[in-house]
């Protein structure tokens, strides 16, 4: 009856010994059926793309055309004849200057002409008279070269009368001050009885055309010379013509306007170069002196590699680096040269050539070395239930 309590204990010690063993067993289908398994990560393949190197510049808004309207004759102010601030065409009158002197003047300079008519009438008429009479050698040879020079005079005098009135006549218009050029037309400087004189610096207004109008752009000298040799060693291509611009308030303007020219020479307090661009004005909507941005292709680099940026991080030296799914299913930690961003991608110039696999998704803890299941980042991404879950599952 002694040998009871020892068939007991050893019973237990077994029924132990086979807890522990189902309960590895568990541990280990566990394991095996991805709980600690390689993370999923998702990737894109690295490819060279054509990407436009786009440039923005501050610039301000210049005027078309513009014409300070000033007197051409002396004389007191009438009339003003055009709304401040109106659109005014050219040749439209502006000011009526008092005439008076220069009306007396045309009608001097037509009694003049009409009085050397009449005399060259007289002198031709005396040529014709003794032509005859020098023939017969009825009268002194040099009497009819006489009447000869005379009506040459006369007729002089007849072409100097005529320029006199002309000239009379043009001074005549001239008080009355038209437009220059058609656009909008400023505040008037001068009213009605002001005294104003030909030699006079001030204007009376300004016109202004704003459709077209120019937008000047400056952009550093330095930039300009790095742009036009890469271009010239072929390294990128050049890029188009065509500008955007953003107005003061942070709106887009809603029409595009081409770049005109640059500037042959450096501003030499500000080492910039103008750029000018022309933009359509049909509303009036941009006005001379407005600060705006332009944004344009300036060139087209045609073997940029673009990253998605979620895929690029950052060192402590502020380094930028990618993680690869290199050879084995292996993360590879790869550091990269990012030049500047476009859209939602950096643009990578060292670091990375065409056909690495770069990681995009599931980079938040990889390590180098680290084991992967890479997929592409467009598949969707299997996420799995945390290992304790899954044991109290299964312990109901």
């Amino acid at each position: 009856m002694n040998f009871m309590p020892e068939k007991g204990a050893l019973l237990t010690g077994l029924l132990g010994a086979a807890t522990l063993l189902l309960a590895a067993c568990s541990g280990s289908e566990e394991n095996s059926k991805g709980g600690r398994g390689a993370p999923q990560v998702g990737f894109v393949v690295a490819k060279v793309e054509a990407v436009p190197v786009t440039t923005s510049l501050g610039g301000r808004t210049v005027a078309f055309e513009t014409s300070e309207v000033r007197p051409q004759v002396n004389g007191l102010i009438r009339r003003r004849l055009f709304t401040e601030g109106g659109f005014v065409r050219a040749g439209q009158p502006l000011y009526q200057i008092d005439a008076s002197l220069y009306q007396a003047a045309v009608d001097q300079a037509a009694a003049n002409l009409a009085s050397a008519r009449a005399a060259a009438q007289a002198a031709d008429e005396r040529v014709r008279r003794f032509a005859p009479l020098a023939k017969m050698q009825a009268i002194a040879e040099q009497d009819y070269t006489d009447a000869l020079a005379e009506a040459r005079v006369a007729r002089a005098a007849v072409a100097q009368n005529a320029a006199a009135l002309e000239t009379a006549r043009i001074t005549l218009r001239y008080a009355t001050i038209t437009a220059p050029i058609s656009g909008r037309i400023g505040r008037s400087l001068a009213t009605a009885g002001a005294l104003v004189s030909a030699n006079q610096t001030a204007p009376l207004t300004t016109i202004q055309r704003i459709d077209p109008i120019y937008v000047d752009m400056q952009q550093s000298s330095a930039e300009l010379t790095t742009l036009r040799q890469a271009i010239a060693n072929g390294g990128i291509a050049p890029g188009s013509t065509a500008v955007r611009l953003r107005l003061e308030d942070g709106s887009a303007y809603g029409l595009t306007g081409t770049v005109e020219f640059s500037e042959m020479t450096v501003n030499e307090a500000t080492g910039t170069v103008t750029l000018r661009a022309r933009f359509p004005n049909p509303q009036g909507l941009l006005l001379p002196g407005m600060f705006v941005t332009a944004m344009f292709q300036q060139a087209v680099d045609p073997t940029a590699i673009l990253v998605p940026q979620p895929a690029v991080q950052r060192d402590f030296d502020g380094s930028a680096f990618v993680y690869l799914a290199g050879p084995n299913n292996k993360a590879v930690r790869r550091k990269i040269a990012t030049e500047r961003t476009v859209g939602g991608s950096w643009i990578v110039t060292d670091g990375l050539k065409a056909g690495d696999r770069v990681i995009t998704q599931g980079v938040g803890n990889l390590r180098d070395g680290a084991d992967i299941r890479p997929v592409p980042a467009s598949s969707p991404q299997r996420v799995g239930a945390p290992a304790a879950a899954k044991t109290a599952e299964k312990g109901k």
